[in-house]
């Protein structure tokens, strides 16, 4: 039994207007029916939809996304391709990471700074 699309929102954190969006764009597939015809998700459904959310919090490009699904559907001949995708958005992501400790650092050095200006 499948979860309707609002079961399948509150699950995964999407707005119902995204999932339909991911799926019009192809970064899902088309989600299977119910006898009613309305939405039907299903468990690996949602673990895909959790992987895609870990990327675009990461922030891979939705058109990367919608290549590394592509490379998805087409089984496991692209695996050596979907790798070097996830090693280069690792990489921008690590830079990034550095990015933002360096700039965390600063933050820190300027509120202790305060801190002993308080106290003088």
């Amino acid at each position: 039994m499948g979860m309707t699309i609002q079961e399948a929102s509150r699950k995964s954190g999407l707005s119902a207007h995204t999932l339909r969006y991911y799926e019009r764009i192809g970064l899902i597939h088309e989600v299977g029916r119910d006898a009613g015809g309305h939405r039907s998700y299903t468990a690996p459904d949602l673990d895909w939809l959790d992987f895609l959310t870990k990327l675009r919090a990461t922030g891979m490009p939705i058109a990367d996304m919608c290549r590394y699904a592509e490379l998805r559907r087409q089984g496991p001949e692209t695996v050596a391709e979907r790798r070097r995708m996830l090693e280069t958005h690792r990489e921008r992501v690590r830079a990034q990471i550095a990015q933002l400790t360096g700039d965390l650092e600063v933050l820190d050095y300027k509120i202790d700074l305060y801190k002993t200006q308080e106290h003088v």
